[in-house]
């Protein structure tokens, strides 16, 4: 696979996270996570910013327009006008915010949460449905981070960045992730996944400056190093989806550390990524 990297902003973002391609909104999203914003990248290259709250933990495209975001304590709904209308807070621990998410293949939106501590334990992945049920998916994790389902819907990946580890679950529409294993230990801190079209996993390594790839066997098999160190997710995009998207994050640098942490990149890694799946609310 190629391996070819380029810049493609300035450093834009204090905490970049959570890329998100869908031509339905014209191209990428992602998020400056900490500064509650949502970015989008204009044809021209330029970068536009929208706040949506004190934090913009991910989002999705909505198949009616707009997006499905995770704000601090909760979700919000984007209209294909433009419009927000946050959902209400699911908790009152301030010390809890939301963090990663991702849609299953039925469009129901889920997102992870983390405490500013790192407390074990103390996180959880919550499920928005499409008639605005939320539910707790799955409890007990630590830093809730890259969520997607392999090409046929049928398997999970998901990354609570602590145990440095990708875990696989089964997936089904009725009983939800279940069976949770581990497809591969790893020596860094993983952050944003994406799943190829060929079932490959690919997933950022904050502390390693670099983006993996995973096969659906668990076995190591591409690598592409970042000029900058925190590396947050990354996904497919391009019209073609043959290009991977890379975020990177200056969060607890100086300002004279790792000068390029907080642009965006992008590489050709050789093989294509699969359509961003929709929130059908």
């Amino acid at each position: 696979m190629g391996t070819r990297l380029d810049q493609v902003t300035d450093v834009v973002a204090y905490h970049g996270e959570g890329p998100v391609w869908s031509a339905r909104w014209g191209g990428l999203r992602w998020v400056d996570m900490l500064a509650g914003d949502v970015l989008s990248l204009r044809p021209d290259g330029s970068v536009g910013r929208r706040h949506v709250g004190a934090i913009a933990a991910a989002l999705r495209p909505r198949r009616g327009g707009g997006a499905v975001i995770g704000v601090e304590r909760g979700f919000a709904l984007e209209d294909a006008d433009g419009a927000l209308h946050p959902l209400g807070e699911l908790w009152r621990d301030r010390s809890i915010r939301m963090n990663e998410g991702g849609c299953d293949p039925d469009g129901r939106f889920y997102c992870g949460s983390t405490s500013g501590e790192g407390r074990p334990g103390a996180a959880a992945l919550h499920r928005l449905d499409p008639d605005g049920d939320v539910r707790v998916v799955v409890e007990g994790l630590t830093v809730s981070n890259g969520l997607d389902w392999s090409p046929d819907g049928a398997l999970a990946y998901h990354n609570d960045t602590p145990s440095r580890a990708i875990a696989v679950y089964d997936y089904d529409r009725e009983a939800g992730l279940t069976g949770r294993r581990v497809l591969a230990r790893l020596d860094h801190l993983p952050d944003g996944l994406t799943v190829d079209a060929e079932g490959g996993v690919w997933t950022a390594l904050f502390d390693g400056g670099a983006v993996r790839r995973y096969s659906p066997r668990g076995e190591l098999d591409a690598v592409i190093e970042l000029p900058a160190r925190q590396v947050t997710a990354c996904a497919f995009g391009g019209a073609a989806l043959d290009e991977l998207y890379i975020t990177t994050s200056r969060e607890g640098l100086g300002p004279a550390d790792d000068p390029l942490a907080g642009a965006l990149f992008r590489a050709e890694p050789g093989v294509r990524g699969l359509p961003a799946r929709e929130f059908a609310g």
